[in-house]
């Protein structure tokens, strides 16, 4: 039989054989053998309307036709325009002013030079701090992973990061007070306060959050108040709020952005993953106007990228604002995801399932090794990525995570299907979830 030629790809997992993907349709893959995988996770929580979807590649294949490629100084294009408009009713608050890019860490890293850019236009140059929190991901650059709280992958390039000051994180199920919601008060939000004080307020120009703890602690879900509380704080030291909605916009919460559970309202968010669906590498930038207007009063945004505007992209992007607007997945992504939150409530009578958390269809669940102390495993034994497996073998994808309890401790395994997932594939989710937690004696 004939040798397959020898891979030139430099891959993200190094000494594992990974299957090769032959097709997708709605929440399934299969291989080039073959097998037949649930994605459970939607990859890296980025798909929404499924796999498959003809229009969207018809959309990107008639704009690559007409125009492919223009730099964003010197046009702009129809579709980008129409995306623009369509997506600028969904937006929190008034962030309707769209900066197209190519991926999240981008789209955050767009964003705190536009917070720093704006604190510099309306005369308050000392501002360029920007608070992150003790458990979150904002990206992989320097400067977005210098602003994350993830120490195992911030550790090879610790030397290389610049230093952010942190506020706790809303983590109610590893409170880092060690209180208990409600009759904490949600206190951890004051340390957001305490912060900015400590830090002095006229230096300081952002704050960056997540509404929903991602991959960092595995969709866990703060307190209801406590967004509206850090955009009051914010708002009242002049530092502007920079919501995250890369992993939760676009639906994966039950609403069009994560944010919107809060009632809050952000000077800036952040877009990625589900925008486009996973059919074209995608980030964003929703900027409210008052930013857009200062900044453009001052001389206009010193920023850039080669792919920013991008017209295939924005298709791709019309294309899926399309079937989630005509489809109803946002609303189908709130009732789903109750439904699978209550199925996999079941599994925590297996010993080692600490917690089983989230909101739509972003679900997370953790594994401890007591869980009465809620005391997490140690990260050399990998449990996460051992459930994981034991899910693929399964033909079950799923999104495993490490650190969130200590920030090397704790392991996590996401659950994000596209929206389109049926309930008896949701069902099948959580069997192959069971049946693996059994066979690991977890």
């Amino acid at each position: 039989m004939e040798r397959a030629p020898e891979s030139l790809v430099f891959r993200r997992a190094p000494g594992r054989e990974l299957p090769t993907v032959e097709r997708g349709e709605g929440a399934v893959l299969w291989d080039r053998g073959g097998k037949r995988y649930l994605d459970g996770s939607g990859g890296a929580v980025v798909v929404n309307v499924g796999h498959g979807r003809a229009e969207v590649a018809q959309a990107m294949s008639r704009q690559a036709a007409a125009a492919a490629y223009v730099h964003g100084t010197q046009f702009t294009s129809d579709v980008l325009e129409e995306y623009a408009r369509r997506l600028a009713p969904h937006a929190p608050g008034d962030c309707r002013r769209l900066y197209l890019v190519s991926g999240g860490s981008e789209a955050n890293e767009t964003a705190v030079k536009l917070a720093r850019a704006y604190q510099v236009a309306i005369g308050a140059s000392s501002r360029h701090k920007v608070i992150g929190r003790s458990v979150s991901y904002h990206g992989s650059t320097l400067a977005t992973l210098g602003l994350s709280g993830r120490p195992t992958l911030q550790a090879p390039y610790a030397p290389m990061l610049a230093a952010h000051p942190r506020a706790m994180a809303p983590f109610c199920y590893h409170c880092p007070l060690g209180t208990s919601y409600p009759t904490c008060g949600v206190a951890c939000v004051e340390d957001l306060e305490a912060v900015i004080c400590r830090e002095g307020p006229e230096t300081v120009a952002a704050y960056i959050a997540e509404p929903v703890l991602g991959a960092s602690a595995g969709a866990a879900v703060p307190p209801a108040e406590y967004a509206a509380r850090a955009a009051e704080i914010c708002r009242r030291h002049g530092v502007l709020y920079v919501d995250d909605e890369v992993m939760t916009g676009f639906g994966r919460t039950g609403r069009w952005f994560g944010i919107e559970w809060s009632g809050a309202a952000p000077d800036i968010v952040t877009c990625g993953k589900g925008m486009s669906g996973g059919y074209m590498p995608v980030g964003g930038v929703l900027a409210s106007e008052r930013v857009v207007a200062a900044v453009a009063r001052a001389g206009g945004f010193v920023h850039g990228y080669t792919f920013s505007h991008h017209p295939v992209t924005a298709a791709a992007c019309l294309a899926v604002l399309d079937i989630l607007e005509r489809e109803d997945l946002v609303e189908r992504s709130r009732r789903l995801g109750e439904a699978a939150l209550l199925r996999m409530g079941a599994l925590r009578r297996h010993p080692h399932v600490g917690d089983v958390r989230g909101r739509g269809l972003m679900l997370g669940l953790e594994l401890v090794a007591d869980k009465d102390a809620r005391r997490p495993f140690s990260r050399a034994e990998k449990r996460a990525e051992a459930l994981a497996a034991a899910c693929f073998e399964g033909g079950l994808v799923t999104y495993p995570s490490a650190g969130a309890a200590t920030g090397t401790d704790g392991d996590v395994v996401m659950l994000a299907p596209p929206f389109v997932v049926t309930e008896p594939q949701l069902a099948e989710m959580v069997d192959v979830l069971d049946r693996s937690l059994y066979a690991l004696g977890l």
